[in-house]
C-alpha cells in the first residue's frame, strides 16, 4: 500500500502550523504549505526547464523551471532541494536559496496551489537523468525566451511558474 505524503503547514512567516496529506492540503482552496523551487543554470544563463510527466495528477506534460516540490516533515529546505534535484533530474549540485515569496493558484481538478516557496538557485553543466515516473522530457532554455513563449502559449506551462520565473528575474542578480 502506498504511504500518504505529507506537506508542511505555515503561517505566511513560515512557522510551522502543523503536517497534512499533501492532497487534502492541496484541495477545499488548498492550505498554506512549505514548498521548494529550484532553478539551475549553465554557464551560458540557460535554465534547466523539466517537462512534467504524463502521469502526474495535476499539470501533467507542461513545462516548469528544474525541480518544484515540498520537503518533508522535520526536513528543511535546503536538505529538500538536494533529495528532490537527485530523485527527479538524478543530479546534485550546490544550491543556495535567494528568496521566499507566496503564492496561490488553481491547477485544476478542485485542486489549489497555495505555498510559501522558498526558491534556490544552482548551476550545473551537465545532462540529468531525469526519473521518467517525475520527468518526460527537459532542456535548457534562454530566460527571456522562457518569459516570450509563456506569454504566446500560458497553456504549455504549470500554473505556478510564472510565479516562479517572476521571483527568478527579480533575483537574478544573486546566481
Amino acid at each position: 500500500m502506498e504511504q500518504a505524503i505529507n506537506v508542511v503547514l505555515v503561517d505566511t512567516h513560515d512557522h510551522e502550523l502543523g503536517i497534512e496529506e499533501k492532497m487534502a492540503a492541496h484541495s477545499n482552496g488548498g492550505k498554506l504549505h512549505r514548498a521548494i523551487s529550484i532553478c539551475i543554470f549553465n554557464s551560458k544563463g540557460e535554465m534547466m526547464l523539466q517537462q512534467r510527466a504524463s502521469t502526474k495528477y495535476h499539470e501533467p506534460g507542461k513545462w516548469v523551471n528544474t525541480v518544484c516540490s515540498h520537503p518533508k516533515p522535520g526536513e528543511t529546505p535546503d536538505q529538500a532541494v538536494h533529495r528532490r534535484l537527485m530523485e527527479e533530474m538524478g543530479f546534485d549540485c550546490p544550491m543556495h536559496e535567494v528568496t521566499q515569496f507566496v503564492y496561490r493558484t488553481d491547477v485544476g481538478n478542485n485542486l489549489t496551489e497555495n505555498e510559501y516557496d522558498h526558491l534556490f538557485f544552482g548551476t550545473y553543466e551537465g545532462a540529468p537523468k531525469p526519473n521518467p515516473d517525475e520527468v518526460q522530457g527537459w532542456k535548457w532554455a534562454n530566460l527571456e525566451e522562457i518569459e516570450k513563449d509563456m506569454k504566446r502559449s500560458p497553456g504549455k506551462y504549470a500554473a505556478w511558474f510564472k510565479y516562479v520565473l517572476k521571483e527568478t528575474m527579480k533575483n537574478l542578480d544573486k546566481k
